[in-house]
């Protein structure tokens, strides 16, 4: 297809795809003889991504940052612009709750101007958390040898310890019907959600990082897979039945992870489910003591590992989920790795 058709069938114009061209977003092929340009049906799906981030305001370097890859799929694609799109719209929902609170806070003429700016600073908090993570672990590197280095013994310091009885654990508590929708947020390569597929659930798995979506995908290809983070999961209010996720939140700090709960709730039907197994201590007192054992035998490598991460006090998760209207059970597998399971009350 040439460009004036490309430009009629999108809604835009020769000289806007130009643009994108001259920024090396999209490479066409040119004919040598007159140098026109030829698009493909790649080509074209990738430039309807650009415009469609571009309409949400994103600056072309980040674009540039999202489509590094230029083999990506139809459904890379659609991935990217369904994953920005919550973002965005998930964004509006907090600037128009916070305007509501701000309608209320002043309706009588009697407020404070400072409760004013601490909401708009909340607002402004809130977008840069979702904007500005980052992966520092670089788990589309991992991604292709994840499963296979996984540590299950022979180490000074195992994370996995437990891990496939932690996994298991989480699958036979959480309670699914055939046609019920399971979440699992960090999905990784699967291997927590593939259990609910067993039970025949539908299974949305939701990572940040494409590589650990794509082997998802190669190992569990049931799954629908969905680019995503904890602060704006690409989902609709009250969606999922249940919620899963293992070894992943502790890849937030703690602060971030009430933000977190707060988006499992949105998304969360009524009596819906949520289970997460993850690296944390019981209560801060608990940390004390557990580091300190490592500090006395020696193991400097293990306060490295929970020090680069950020292991969370459960004791506080399960405050914030009882003081939200959940039921909460839970389950210590050994010293750093814990299960909490909590149901939504009516």
């Amino acid at each position: 297809m040439q460009i004036k058709e490309v430009a009629d069938k999108l809604n835009t114009t020769t000289r806007t795809i130009r643009f994108y061209e001259q920024k090396g977003l999209i490479t066409p092929e040119k004919d040598t003889d007159n140098d026109y340009r030829t698009f493909t049906d790649t080509d074209i799906l990738r430039l309807s991504t650009i415009l469609a981030l571009r309409e949400i305001g994103m600056s072309v370097e980040n674009i540039k940052q999202i489509l590094h890859n230029p083999d990506m799929s139809m459904s890379d694609y659609l991935n990217v612009q369904r994953s920005a799109l919550f973002e965005k719209w998930i964004e509006m929902k907090d600037m128009i709750g916070t305007l509501d609170t701000m309608i209320a806070q002043t309706a009588d003429g009697n407020y404070s101007i400072n409760e004013i700016f601490e909401l708009a600073q909340h607002l402004k908090n809130m977008k840069a958390m979702r904007k500005y993570w980052q992966d520092k672990w670089n788990f589309d590197k991992q991604a292709a040898d994840y499963d296979q280095n996984i540590k299950m013994a022979g180490y000074r310091f195992n994370v996995h310890m437990d891990y496939h009885d932690a996994l298991a654990k989480a699958a036979e508590t959480v309670h699914l019907e055939a046609g019920d929708v399971c979440a699992d947020i960090g999905v990784g390569t699967g291997n927590l959600g593939e259990k609910f597929l067993q039970k025949g659930a539908n299974v949305i798995g939701i990572d940040q990082s494409e590589e650990m979506l794509k082997v998802c995908r190669q190992k569990n290809p049931e799954i629908d897979t969905r680019k995503g983070h904890f602060f704006a999961l690409p989902l609709l209010d009250h969606q999922v039945d249940a919620i899963v996720s293992s070894y992943a939140l502790h890849h937030i700090t703690n602060p971030e992870k009430y933000v977190a709960l707060e988006e499992m709730s949105r998304v969360l039907a009524n009596e819906g489910q949520i289970c997460i197994v993850d690296l944390m201590f019981l209560n801060e007192e608990h940390r004390g003591y557990v580091i300190n054992k490592f500090r006395n035998e020696g193991n400097t490598k293990a306060i490295e590992a929970i020090e680069d991460e950020y292991y969370a006090d459960r004791s506080k998760l399960v405050s914030w989920l009882e003081e939200n209207g959940y039921q909460v059970e839970t389950h210590q597998f050994n010293d750093i790795l814990s299960m909490i399971y909590a149901v939504k009350k009516k």
